[in-house]
């Protein structure tokens, strides 16, 4: 047994559709970053650039958002050293592994996926025809692919939001129907992480910042956008002097999940005594500018030599490989698909 398979296996995939932006940091990126330096876990993270076609199929965007995610993970601390980082798509025993999946796996399973679901009641509200009109077949049965993904590792744990347990509920249950159709234990029962005391960050108009709404704060823009982008926080129309609620402030809500709790504090004291808003503006900008400034750095030269880059995912891929290889011949052997001699 090798030390990898003795410890917990915790994978995260990161979607390759956007820049990440301060909530995708406190979120995802930093209690991920953090695992990674846990010698009793292995963790897999992954660029789900597989997945990122399923909604965009503008290739400049998906290739620079690649980059940029993989940019950021590193440039933030990413042990790769202990952590296996790599590229969905370099890996092509998933992509068989999720044929072999959906051959077992019950097209009424799919039918109740909560994406596809709110495609089709999108479909009839507009008063389409066809319920399925605009549904491919990537956002039908991507669940399957995510199902690949944790198992092709039998991960034991998969941090993700409320809206994605339904994921590793279908992983669950494909994964048993394998086992039971192919009569061993192949594969091992994934559990979802849900972390309640993970922040979720408001965005610029006090919606939950996401690229979707327009709204977010990508983590390395220059010092100069920095500024400009927090000054554009949404704040209510209170003067200086007259104390204000910090619990109903998206630009107090940034500020704590980045500061310490004595710095929390004290800007909380300082807006029951009446801060005006541009000086808390400045105070927020300020924090966030020093606290990224070296990552961001970083971040910067990782942009200007993307053959390093390539070379980190490149090793991760062989990491990856190198226990995804073996698994899937013995998955072959299992469904009938081995070699004669």
């Amino acid at each position: 047994m090798s030390a990898a398979s003795e410890k917990t296996r915790v994978l995260t995939g990161i979607t390759t559709t956007g820049t990440p932006h301060l909530g995708n940091y406190v979120g995802a990126i930093k209690p991920a970053i953090a695992a990674s330096q846990d010698p009793t876990v292995q963790s897999y993270y992954f660029l789900a650039d597989l997945h990122a076609l399923i909604k965009c199929q503008d290739p400049k965007r998906v290739q620079e958002s690649r980059l940029e995610i993989a940019a950021t993970w590193l440039a933030l601390g990413l042990d790769t050293d202990n952590a296996i980082f790599y590229r969905q798509s370099d890996i092509p025993e998933i992509p068989e592994l999720t044929w072999m999946l959906s051959c077992v796996c019950a097209k009424g399973l799919m039918n109740r996926a909560h994406a596809y679901k709110a495609a089709v009641a999108e479909n009839e509200a507009a008063g389409n025809q066809d319920p399925d009109k605009g549904i491919t077949m990537g956002l039908f049965g991507y669940p399957v692919l995510m199902a690949a993904d944790i198992l092709m590792f039998n991960a034991h744990k998969v941090p993700v939001g409320r809206d994605q347990i339904q994921h590793i509920e279908m992983a669950r249950d494909i994964a048993g129907r394998f086992n039971h159709l192919y009569k061993g234990a192949y594969f091992t029962q994934p559990e979802a992480v849900v972390d309640d005391k993970v922040a979720t960050l408001n965005g610029l108009d006090g919606r939950k910042m996401s690229k979707s709404y327009n709204n977010t704060i990508p983590l390395f823009v220059s010092e100069k956008k920095l500024q400009k982008l927090v000054r554009k926080i949404k704040t209510n129309s209170l003067e200086p002097g007259e104390p204000k609620d910090p619990d109903t402030c998206t630009l107090f809500q940034i500020y704590a999940a980045f500061a310490t709790s004595e710095q929390t504090a004290d800007l909380r004291r300082e807006y029951a005594a009446g801060i005006g808003w541009g000086e808390a503006k400045n105070r927020v900008f300020d924090y966030l500018n020093e606290h990224l400034r070296e990552p961001r750095e970083r971040y910067q030269g990782l942009m200007e030599d993307p053959g390093h880059i390539e070379r980190v995912l490149q090793k991760g891929a062989d990491r990856a490989r190198a226990e995804a290889a073996p698994f899937m011949d013995r998955l072959r052997v299992a469904a009938g698909l081995g070699r004669f001699v």
